[in-house]
C-alpha cells in the first residue's frame, strides 16, 4: 500500500480514543469566541498528552497509558436517525470534498519506487515523469530516487480514511463512539456560577436519560461530570475566579473541577509578538473541507431546521461527521428548546475566512495551561473514573457467578438473561435480529472490553471480545458477533510481541458478516481498513490487495477507487514487484475516480500508470491511457496537458481503427481550438502533429518556373520537382559542367568551383549554402505523411522564413504563395514558392497551416462546422553523420545541412532554349535539321553561350567559318529541302569518278587543336551568337543539324547549356540549363570495308601506290519506320594521306538501288593524297547519282571529325590518370626499342582512310513519299582487316581493383607474325603466254622479273628463295611442274620505300599452264640483328601459258 505518515498502531489508538463532550454557559462562549474559536475547538490541538498516565487493571496491576489522546466534542442533539449501513448522499458529498480537497503538494519531494526495471514517481511530479512528452523524467526520477525525505504518498487517501472513521455513526452494538465524560464549563464572571454548574448538570442529565434524545450516545449511566471554572485574565476578576473556585473544591472535589485561566493578552498589547496557530490544521479537518469555517450563532427565535439547511444537513439525516462537527450549539437545554419550536427565525450568518488568526487573545502560557487543564483533566478526572468503572462491571460480572473474580473462567451460563427471546433464525441472521437490554452480561463484557482497549490494556480487551464473541454467536446476534470478532483481532495485533499471532480469519469473518449477513458495508469498509493496514504492516501486500479489491463494489465509486488506488500500491511493495497489476489497477482506480467526479485523482492515476504502459509495445493501451489523460486535463482546465496527450495519440503508429482515429482527431481539434485560440495573437503558434512531415525528404527548388511547349516549340526540359533524382545521372551532369567551365576558363577548373544544383534533396551535397537569385522564385516541396486512416485536410499552407539583409539598408519581406487545401490520406508532397525580393541570407523554418479533419461522409472538403485549428511545424533537417576523423567514427555527430538556408544573390541572367522540328525517331546514321531559340528572360545580358553533351556526334551548330548558303535557314523554308550542301553534277561525268577533291582542317570543325572544342574536349561546343550576347528580353534562332546514333534502340541524350553573366566577380559566376532528349534510332544501312594492296606495277599506279578498298553495303531495315528502299547517293573518303580515286565497278543505273535485305559491293581505288599538309583532311566526293553531295562542308564534315568521340568511353578522371601512368611507364623503358619496332612494323600496314557512304531513302509518311537523307562512316585502319560502320557491342567494363603498390612497367611487346609477314610487297613481271617449239629445243627459258616494295619506312634486309616446289598433286595436275634457273638464294637490302627489281628465269620442259608464284620471300628489319626473318605474304597467283608449237 501507500505510504503513510502514522504507523498502523498509531492509526488504531487515534480512531478510538475516548470521547468527553462539552456544555458551555452563554457566557463561557463569549469569551472563547474572543478567539474565534468554541471551548471544544480551544482545546483540541492540546487533546493529546505528552506523558504517561497509570492505572490499574482489576488484578491491581500498574497499566502505563502512552500518548494517550481524548476527543472533546460539543453536545449535538438530534432525533434519533435508524442507520442504514451505508452513507447518505450528504456524507458522501463531504468524503468526496475531503478527497478532493486533499491534492499532491506542488513543488514537493516526490516519492521514487523502483520495481524491477521501472521507476515509478508517485508523487505530484507523476503527471509531468509519466507523460512521454516530458522529456527529463528519467533524470528527474534519478535524482528524486537518492532522496531520504519522503512525504505521505496518498494524503487524500489518508484523509478520506481519517474522515470516515469520524463519521461513524455511534452505534448500540459497541460502545467505542460513547462520551465517558462531559465537561461543564462556567464563566467566572456569572453572578452564581454555581446555580450555572447545576444548570448544565441538570441539562446533561436529561439529555443522557430522557427518551427524547438519543444522539449523542453515553457510556455508562453515571458519567463523569467535570466542572470547569473559565476565567477570562483581561476582564474578569481574578480574586472573585479563585474565590468561586475554592467554593467548588469544597462542592465536588479538588479531583472533579479546574479553574482555567485565558485570555491572558489584551488585542492592543503585544501586537509585535508572533504566537503560533496550532490550531489551523485541526478546523480545517473539522469544517467538512470547506474553505470557509463556518460559525452559526443561533439568535432568540432561531428555527434549528434552518440552521440544518444552511450547513447543507437535513434533519433526515445523521451529520456525517457527528463527532467533529463545526456547528456551534447553544449550551443551554432551554435555548435548544426554544429553537426547536420558533418557526418564525432570523439566523445570523458570520463567517470567518480560513485565513483568520486564532487564539489571538492567548499567550504562550495560556497553551500551557490549557496543555496543563487536559493533563490534569485525564490524570486526576478520566483515568480514575474509567479505572473505577472496570472494576466495577469486573466486580458485577463476578459476584453474578460467586465463584472467582477472574474474568476468563466466565461462561455462557453465567449470562443466561437479559435478551430477547422467541426469535426465528432468519431473524436472528439479521442485523436487527437480536437486541440485548443494555444491562445484559454480554453487553456489559463488551462495554468492560471497550473500556479496557481505550486504555490500551490490550491483553484483558482481547480475553474480553473473545469472550464476548462466542456468546453473540452462539446466540446469532451476528451485528455484536461482528464488532467483537473485529475489535479480538485488533486487540490481538495491538499487543505487540510473540504472545498472540494477528488472527486474520477473524477479520475476514466480521468483513463477510458486516457486508452479506448484516448489510452494513460502513462497518465491513472500516474492518477492511484496519485489516489491510495490519496486514501491510506485516509485509502480507498479496493479502492486502486481495482484500482491497474485494471490497470494491458498484455502490461507491469513491470508495472503490481509494480502494484500487491502494490495491494497485500493493502490488509494487511485493518483493517481487508486479508493475503491470499495478498500473492495470491504478487503470481501474483512475476510472472509479473519474465516475466519482474526482478529475484530478483520476488524472494523477492515469498518468502513474503511463509509466508503465509506455514505450512497451501496447499501443491500444496507451491510446485510452493518452486519450482518457486528455479529456480530464481539458476538463481540468489544464489544456496544454490535453493537447499533449492528444498529441501522442495521432503521432504514435495508432492500431486503432479508421472511425476511432477520426474521433480521437475531432476531439484533438476540439480541445486544440479551446487550449490556444483563446491566446492573443501575439504568441508564437504552437507545433501541430499532423500530419507527419518527413524533413530529409524535404526538396528545394531554386529557378524560374520554365515556360511549356508553344506549339511546335519543345522546351527544354532543364530540372524540375517532378523528376527523380539519379546519383549517375548527377554525376554525368557533374561531369558535363566541369568540361564546359573548363572550356570557358582555358581548360582550367576554378578552385572556387562548385557545380550548380538546381533541386537539393536528402542526396545532395547540401553542405554548402546554396545560391538563389534575386526575383526568382524559391519552391520548397514538403513530403507529408498521414499516419492515420482518416484523411486530413490542410489549407492555407505558407512558409516560416527568417531574413537578413546584406548589402542593403533597407529590408523587404518576401513574397509568399500560399498553397491551395490538401487532403492527405497516405503521403502527399505540397509544393510552396518564395519570391525574394532582396539580396541577403533567407532561413526556411517551417510551416503554417490550418488542419481539419474530413466529415464522416468521406468528402475532403472543408466547412464551416468541422473544427479547424491553425499551428505550425518546423522543418528541422539533420545533415550527414560525420565519419572523416577518429573522433567522429567513434560518436555521432552530424554535419550541417543547408538546403533551406539559401544566400539570395543579385540578380544574373535566365536564359529558355526551344526546340523546332526537333525529332524523336531517326534512322541510324540520318541527317535531319532543326532550329533552337535561345530566349533570355531576365532584366540582365547573356553571354557565353556554350553547349556541352554526352553524345557530341549527335548534333552540330555548324562550322562558323564556313557558310552553308544552299541549305534552309529557317525553319519556314523546310520543304523536302536538303540537308546537305549539293551540287549537280557536270555534264559528261563518268559514274564513280572523282567529282571534287577539297582539303580541310580539322580546326574549322570544332576538332585538333583549336577551335570551339579545342580549348574543353571534345563535348563542348560555342554556340554563335550574332553579337556574342543575348540583350534582355531578346530571341534568336540557330540552326541545328543532327544525326541518328549508329546503335539501334532508344538513346538518352543529355545537352548542358552554359552562359555568363556580363558582369563578372559575382557570386554565381555562371548559370547551366539542362535538356534531355530521347531518341529512338532505327537500323537503316550496314557498311563493310576491307582494304587490299594492289598488285599493279609502281610505274602504273603512281610513285605514291595504290590499294583496293571493297565496300559491302547491305540494308537491314525491316521497313519499320516505313522505308521502301535506300539509295547509294554517294561515296566520299576522308584522310591525310589516302583518297579514293575511282569506282571500278559502278552501277549501270547510276543509282546503287537497295530493298529490304539486299547488299550491295562496291570496289574502288585509292591512291595516296598529293597535299604537302600534314594537318590537313582530303575529302575526295565519288557521286553515283546526279548531284554532288559536299562532303567537307556543314553538316557531313561536323560529323565526320565527331565521328569518334562517342565511340570514346565515358572514362571518370581516376581512369584517365590511370592510363597516363601506364604509357608513361611505357615510354620509360631502356631506349624505348620494342615501341620503334611496334611502330615502325604498324605503319607498313597502316591505312587511315576514312569512308563516308551517303544515302538517301524513300519513306511513305500520310501517303506522301518523304526523302530522307544520311552518312555513314567506316574507318579503314589496317590492310587487310575488314572494318564496319556498326560498331560491335562493347563488353561490361571488369571492375579495377584497388591496387596499394606502383604498378610494374608492362612487358615490352614485340611486333606479331601478322604485323612482321606486310613488310615486303612483292610483285611478278612476266608474259601472259609463251610459244616455244619444245621439238627443237627441249628447254623453255623465259625472263622474270620479280619486283621487290619496301612498304616500311625503316631499312628491310630480305631473302628470296626459289627452292621451293610445289608438291601437291593436285597443283602438279593442274599448273605442272618448272624450275628456276640460275641462284636459287639471294640476299639484299632495301632502302625505306625503295623499290627493287630482281631478274630470274624459269625453265620449262613441257606446254602446259605454271604458276610462277612459288618464290618465297624472308624479310626482317636491318638493325634487328636478333629478330629472325619472317616469311611476307606472296601475291595472288602468277600464272602462264607455256604452248608449245
Amino acid at each position: 500500500m501507500a505510504q503513510c505518515v502514522q504507523s498502523v498502531q498509531e492509526l488504531i489508538q487515534d480512531s478510538f480514543v475516548p470521547k468527553v463532550a462539552v456544555l458551555c454557559s452563554e457566557d463561557a462562549q463569549k469569551i472563547t469566541r474572543k478567539n474565534n474559536l468554541n471551548f471544544s475547538e480551544l482545546l483540541r490541538p492540546f487533546c493529546r498528552l505528552t506523558s504517561e498516565g497509570h492505572m490499574r487493571d482489576s488484578n491491581n496491576q500498574v497499566q502505563v497509558v502512552k500518548n494517550l489522546r481524548i476527543s472533546v466534542n460539543n453536545v449535538v442533539t438530534r432525533p434519533s436517525v435508524p442507520t442504514s449501513g451505508v452513507h447518505s448522499p450528504a456524507q458522501r458529498r463531504l468524503l468526496s470534498e475531503v478527497v478532493s480537497a486533499s491534492q499532491p503538494a506542488e513543488g514537493g519531494v516526490a516519492n521514487v519506487i523502483t520495481a524491477g526495471d521501472y521507476d515509478l514517481n508517485i508523487s505530484d511530479r507523476s503527471v509531468k515523469a509519466s507523460v512521454p512528452w516530458y522529456s527529463d523524467w528519467r533524470d528527474t526520477l534519478t535524482e528524486l530516487s537518492t532522496s531520504k525525505h519522503y512525504t505521505a504518498t496518498t494524503p487524500w487517501f489518508e484523509a478520506y480514511r481519517e474522515s470516515f472513521l469520524q463519521s461513524m455513526p455511534a452505534s448500540d452494538h459497541e460502545f467505542l463512539n460513547h462520551y465517558l465524560a462531559c465537561l461543564l464549563v462556567v464563566s467566572s464572571s456569572e453572578a452564581v456560577p454555581v446555580e450555572q454548574f447545576l444548570k448544565l448538570s441538570q441539562e446533561q442529565h436529561m439529555i443522557q436519560h430522557n427518551g427524547e434524545y438519543t444522539n449523542p450516545k453515553w457510556f455508562i449511566p453515571n458519567t463523569l461530570k467535570y466542572y470547569v471554572l473559565l476565567h477570562d485574565m483581561s476582564q474578569g476578576d481574578e480574586q472573585r475566579a479563585d474565590s468561586v473556585y475554592e467554593d467548588m473544591k469544597q462542592r465536588y472535589g479538588s479531583q472533579g473541577c479546574y479553574l482555567l485561566k485565558i485570555n491572558s493578552r489584551t488585542a492592543a498589547a503585544g501586537t509585535d509578538e508572533q504566537i503560533p496557530d496550532p490550531w489551523s490544521q485541526y478546523l480545517n479537518k473539522s469544517s467538512l473541507q470547506s474553505q470557509v469555517r463556518r460559525d452559526f450563532v443561533p439568535l432568540p427565535h432561531t428555527n434549528l431546521l434552518q440552521i440544518l439547511q444552511v450547513s447543507g444537513l437535513s434533519l433526515d439525516n445523521t451529520h456525517p461527521l457527528q463527532l467533529e462537527t463545526a456547528i456551534d450549539m447553544p449550551g443551554s437545554l432551554d435555548c435548544l428548546r426554544a429553537v426547536a419550536t420558533e418557526t418564525k427565525t432570523t439566523t445570523v450568518y458570520t463567517g470567518v475566512a480560513a485565513g483568520t488568526s486564532h487564539g489571538a487573545c492567548l499567550t504562550l502560557n495560556d497553551h500551557n495551561r490549557l496543555r496543563l487543564f487536559i493533563q490534569e483533566f485525564t490524570f486526576r478526572g478520566l483515568l480514575p473514573h474509567i479505572e473505577k468503572n472496570i472494576r466495577q462491571l469486573n466486580d458485577q460480572l463476578v459476584s453474578r457467578k460467586g465463584l472467582s473474580r477472574s474474568l476468563f473462567s466466565v461462561t455462557k451460563k453465567l449470562f443466561g438473561g437479559g435478551k430477547v427471546p422467541e426469535k426465528s433464525i432468519a431473524e436472528l441472521k439479521n442485523t436487527s435480529g437480536l437486541l440485548y437490554h443494555p444491562e445484559a452480561p454480554e453487553l456489559q463484557i463488551r462495554k468492560m472490553a471497550d473500556l479496557c482497549f481505550l486504555v490500551q490494556h490490550y491483553e484483558l480487551a482481547y480475553s474480553c471480545y473473545h469472550t464476548a464473541k462466542k456468546d453473540f454467536l452462539s446466540d446469532q446476534a451476528m451485528l455484536y458477533a461482528a464488532g467483537a470478532l473485529e475489535m479480538a483481532a485488533v486487540s490481538a495485533f495491538l499487543q505487540g510481541g510473540a504472545q498472540r499471532p494477528y488472527p486474520a480469519h477473524y477479520m475476514d469473518t466480521a468483513i463477510q458478516t458486516y457486508r452479506d449477513v448484516c448489510k452494513n458495508k460502513v462497518l465491513a469498509e472500516r474492518c477492511a481498513l484496519f485489516s489491510a493496514e495490519v496486514l501491510k504492516s506485516q509485509a502480507k501486500y498479496s493479502d492486502a490487495a486481495t482484500l482491497l479489491i474485494k471490497m470494491t463494489s458498484e455502490d461507491s465509486d469513491l470508495c472503490s477507487a481509494l480502494l484500487l488506488e491502494q490495491a494497485a500500491h500493493c502490488f509494487i511493495n511485493m518483493r517481487n514487484p508486479m508493475v503491470r497489476k499495478f498500473a492495470f489497477h491504478m487503470i481501474l482506480a483512475g476510472h472509479r475516480f473519474s465516475k466519482a467526479g474526482q478529475k484530478r485523482h483520476a488524472l494523477r492515476c492515469y498518468c502513474q500508470a503511463m509509466q508503465v504502459y509506455k514505450g512497451k509495445g501496447w499501443s491500444l493501451a496507451e491510446d485510452h491511457i493518452n486519450f482518457t489523460i486528455g479529456r480530464q486535463s481539458f476538463t481540468l482546465r489544464q489544456p496544454e496537458n490535453a493537447v499533449l496527450a492528444f498529441r501522442h495519440i495521432l503521432t504514435n503508429d495508432s492500431q486503432q481503427t479508421a472511425t476511432q482515429q477520426g474521433a480521437f482527431l475531432r476531439e484533438y481539434l476540439y480541445v486544440y481550438r479551446g487550449a490556444f485560440l483563446r491566446e492573443s495573437h501575439t504568441v508564437a503558434l504552437p507545433q501541430l502533429p499532423l500530419p507527419c512531415i518527413n524533413s530529409s525528404a524535404t526538396r528545394v527548388y531554386f529557378g524560374h518556373e520554365r515556360r511549356l511547349a508553344e506549339g511546335e516549340k519543345q522546351a527544354a526540359t532543364h530540372v524540375s520537382l517532378d523528376q527523380e533524382f539519379d546519383q549517375d545521372l548527377a554525376a554525368v551532369w557533374q561531369d558535363l559542367e566541369e568540361q564546359v567551365v573548363a572550356a570557358a576558363n582555358r581548360g582550367v577548373v576554378p578552385s572556387t568551383f562548385y557545380p550548380t544544383q538546381c533541386c537539393l534533396n536528402s542526396q545532395t551535397d547540401n553542405l554548402h549554402f546554396p545560391l538563389a537569385v534575386v526575383e526568382e522564385p524559391i519552391i520548397v516541396e514538403v513530403a507529408f505523411r498521414n499516419p492515420l486512416k482518416v484523411p486530413l485536410v490542410l489549407s492555407d499552407l505558407s512558409l516560416l522564413w527568417k531574413f537578413t539583409l546584406k548589402d542593403f539598408s533597407r529590408p523587404q519581406p518576401q513574397d509568399v504563395m500560399v498553397g491551395d487545401a490538401v487532403t492527405i490520406t497516405n503521403e502527399k508532397e505540397a509544393r510552396l514558392k518564395l519570391l525574394p525580393r532582396q539580396t541577403g541570407q533567407l532561413t526556411i523554418l517551417g510551416l503554417v497551416y490550418n488542419l481539419a479533419s474530413t466529415p464522416s461522409t468521406g468528402d475532403s472538403t472543408i466547412n464551416s462546422n468541422s473544427p479547424s485549428v491553425r499551428g505550425r511545424q518546423d522543418l528541422e533537417i539533420q545533415g550527414p553523420r560525420l565519419n572523416q576523423t577518429k573522433e567522429e567514427k567513434t560518436s555521432v555527430s552530424h554535419g550541417p545541412d543547408r538546403r533551406l538556408d539559401p544566400t539570395i544573390t543579385p540578380p544574373m541572367p535566365l536564359l529558355e532554349v526551344f526546340f523546332l522540328q526537333f525529332p524523336t525517331a531517326l534512322l541510324c546514321g540520318e541527317i535531319r535539321k532543326a532550329y533552337v531559340e535561345f530566349c533570355n528572360v531576365s532584366h540582365v545580358p547573356l553571354c557565353g553561350l556554350r553547349v556541352a553533351s554526352t553524345h557530341p556526334d549527335f548534333f552540330t551548330f555548324g562550322s562558323s567559318s564556313l557558310a552553308t548558303p544552299l541549305t534552309p535557314l529557317s525553319p519556314t523554308s523546310f520543304e523536302n529541302c536538303s540537308a546537305y550542301k549539293t551540287l549537280a553534277t557536270p555534264p559528261g561525268a563518268t559514274p564513280g569518278s572523282v567529282t571534287a577533291v577539297t582539303l580541310v582542317s580539322a580546326a574549322d570543325f570544332g576538332s585538333g587543336g583549336g577551335g570551339v572544342f579545342g580549348t574543353g574536349g571534345k563535348r563542348v561546343a560555342e554556340i554563335p551568337l550574332g553579337e556574342g550576347t543575348l540583350t534582355p528580353g531578346e530571341s534568336t534562332q540557330l540552326p541545328l543539324w543532327l544525326r541518328g546514333p549508329d546503335q539501334e534502340g532508344v538513346h538518352e541524350i543529355n545537352f548542358l547549356f552554359y552562359y555568363e553573366g556580363a558582369e563578372k566577380g559575382g557570386k554565381i559566376s555562371h548559370r547551366v540549363l539542362r535538356h534531355t532528349v530521347f531518341i529512338c534510332a532505327s537500323r537503316s544501312l550496314s557498311v563493310r570495308a576491307t582494304a587490299c594492296r594492289s598488285n599493279t606495277l609502281p610505274e602504273e599506279e603512281g610513285r605514291n601506290g595504290s590499294m583496293l578498298v571493297f565496300v559491302d553495303v547491305e540494308n537491314i531495315n525491316t521497313s519499320e519506320a516505313g522505308v521502301r528502299e535506300f539509295h547509294i547517293a554517294q561515296v566520299s573518303s576522308s584522310s591525310k594521306q589516302w583518297r579514293l580515286h575511282k569506282c571500278i565497278n559502278p552501277a549501270e543505273n547510276k543509282d546503287c538501288k537497295l530493298t529490304t535485305r539486299e547488299r550491295g559491293k562496291l570496289c574502288f581505288r585509292a591512291t595516296r593524297s598529293t597535299s604537302k599538309s600534314l594537318e590537313k583532311y582530303t575529302f575526295a566526293d565519288l557521286s553515283l547519282g546526279n548531284e554532288q553531295i559536299i562532303s567537307s562542308t556543314t553538316p557531313c564534315a561536323d560529323f565526320f571529325f565527331r565521328r569518334c568521340q562517342s565511340s570514346e568511353s565515358w572514362r571518370p578522371l581516376i581512369a584517365v590518370e590511370t592510363q597516363g601512368r601506364h604509357s608513361r611507364s611505357q615510354g620509360a623503358g631502356p631506349g624505348g626499342g620494342a615501341e620503334d619496332i611496334t611502330g615502325v612494323v604498324r605503319k607498313c600496314n597502316e591505312v587511315d582512310l576514312d569512308i563516308i557512304v551517303l544515302w538517301k531513302a524513300f519513306v511513305v509518311e500520310d501517303n506522301k513519299q518523304v526523302i530522307l537523307e544520311g552518312q555513314l562512316h567506316v574507318a579503314l585502319q589496317t590492310i587487310g582487316k575488314e572494318a564496319c560502320s556498326l560498331r560491335q557491342k562493347e563488353e561490361a567494363q571488369e571492375m579495377v581493383l584497388l591496387k596499394f603498390k606502383p604498378e610494374l612497367p608492362p612487358p615490352m611487346t614485340r611486333p606479331s607474325m601478322e604485323q612482321l609477314s606486310h613488310l615486303i610487297k612483292t610483285n611478278l613481271h612476266y608474259p601472259e603466254s609463251y610459244s616455244h617449239s619444245f621439238v627443237q629445243k627441249s628447254l623453255c627459258m623465259i625472263p622474270v622479273i620479280l619486283t621487290l616494295s619496301n612498304c616500311s619506312l625503316a631499312q628491310v634486309d630480305a631473302i628470296i628463295d626459289l627452292r621451293h616446289k610445289t608438291t601437291s598433286p593436285e597443283s602438279l595436275e593442274v599448273h605442272g611442274s618448272f624450275t628456276w634457273l640460275g641462284k636459287t638464294q639471294y640476299k639484299l637490302q632495301l632502302r625505306a620505300q625503295e623499290v627493287m627489281r630482281l631478274p630470274l628465269r624459269a625453265g620449262f620442259l613441257h606446254a602446259g599452264v605454271y604458276n610462277l608464284g612459288t618464290p618465297r620471300v624472308f624479310a626482317k628489319l636491318a638493325d634487328q640483328g636478333a629478330m629472325c626473318e619472317t616469311s611476307q605474304q606472296t601475291a595472288t597467283p602468277a600464272l602462264i601459258i607455256i604452248n608449245s608449237t
